[in-house]
């Protein structure tokens, strides 16, 4: 039976992640701040089913005993999972300082703990907005990360330091580049689809900080949680490691499409959504007006791909939201 220690498992994506490890019959061992605000382990029901380690991912002391916690008979877990983060674009400019000791800090306290545990497959979470604002579209492994903002720096900084332990100290490490995660389960509203789907359902007008312009690359959560998965196997096999893959549908979605497609299936599902209020022109300072990524790399070596396009997806977030409401 496996062992898994996950960063920042009571975050969106992470407590996803904590679910598929579950049912894969791994051993799963969390640490995150003590009260954090995600709640993703009581939200899937899963609190009672893994071990809990509270504290910093920046103290070496804390990630030490998470470590052997997350083991068994004194060795370290099988794998480790580093998505614990801020990753929020506008308190990571608020407050850079703090940012740059979570995102930065925090990686390599984690990675030099897998180190000296010798872990046999640790997958870190970097983003696609390490890539920076670009011309050349979708974002391939190989273009130079050109970060404009201190999230977006503070992630390609981790994201350099991960990789580089593979060729200077042969820590079997791979790292995820991520486009935009959504789904069920996610309980930040300052993130466009769980504000804009709350709206919808609330009967309220969404309140969207641009002008609807800006596009990324939506990808469900179940698809970035077995992302998470196959590129800890690339790792573990050896071909991802020391790499950076991306994770995402490939396609770009204005703003206005990812609305318009939340506040059709809420009407399906029942709700009477107000028209969006658009707040903003152009795109909100400090972030990049257009994102998208290619995972081909990721394809070719895992044969992984996204199981949901938008419309499916959306489906699924209204759904979770509409059943969980209150």
């Amino acid at each position: 039976m496996s062992t898994a220690l996950v960063t920042g498992g009571q975050g969106f994506i992470g407590g996803h992640l904590v679910r598929a490890l579950l049912e894969r019959g791994d051993v799963v061992t969390v640490l995150d701040l003590r009260g954090a605000p995600g709640r993703a382990l009581e939200i899937h029901d899963l609190a009672g089913e893994v071990r809990l380690v509270e504290g910093d991912i920046a103290d070496p002391v804390v990630v030490h005993r998470a470590m052997r916690e997350a083991g068994s008979g004194g060795a370290g877990p099988d794998s480790v999972f580093h998505l614990a983060a801020q990753t929020l674009v506008g308190p990571a400019a608020e407050d850079p300082v703090a940012t740059f000791r979570s995102n930065v800090e925090g990686t390599w306290t984690i990675l030099e703990a897998a180190r000296k545990a010798e872990i046999g497959a640790v997958v870190v979470a970097s983003s696609d907005k390490a890539y920076g604002p670009s011309e050349s579209l979708p974002y391939q492994e190989g273009d130079e990360l050109r970060p404009a903002a201190p999230y977006e720096a503070s992630k390609a900084a981790a994201d350099v330091i991960s990789r580089s332990y593979w060729p200077g100290f042969g820590l079997p490490v791979g790292v995820t580049r991520l486009a935009n995660v959504y789904g069920g389960g996610d309980l930040n509203g300052s993130r466009l689809v769980p504000e804009t789907v709350q709206a919808c359902l609330a009967g309220r007008a969404p309140r969207i900080r641009s002008d609807g312009s800006p596009q990324r690359d939506f990808l469900h959560v179940s698809d970035a949680a077995a992302a998470y998965l196959a590129i800890e196997s690339a790792v573990r096999e050896g071909p991802g490691r020391g790499e950076a893959l991306n994770a995402g549908t490939g396609t770009p979605y204005s703003v206005r499409d990812v609305v318009g497609e939340i506040a059709s299936e809420a009407a399906r599902q029942g709700a009477n959504p107000a028209e969006p209020e658009y707040l903003g022109e152009g795109v909100p300072e400090g972030e990049i007006d257009r994102q998208f990524v290619d995972a081909s790399r990721l394809t070719e070596l895992t044969g992984w791909r996204p199981r949901l396009n938008l419309a499916e997806g959306i489906t699924e977030a209204v759904r979770w939201y509409r059943e969980n409401s209150g």
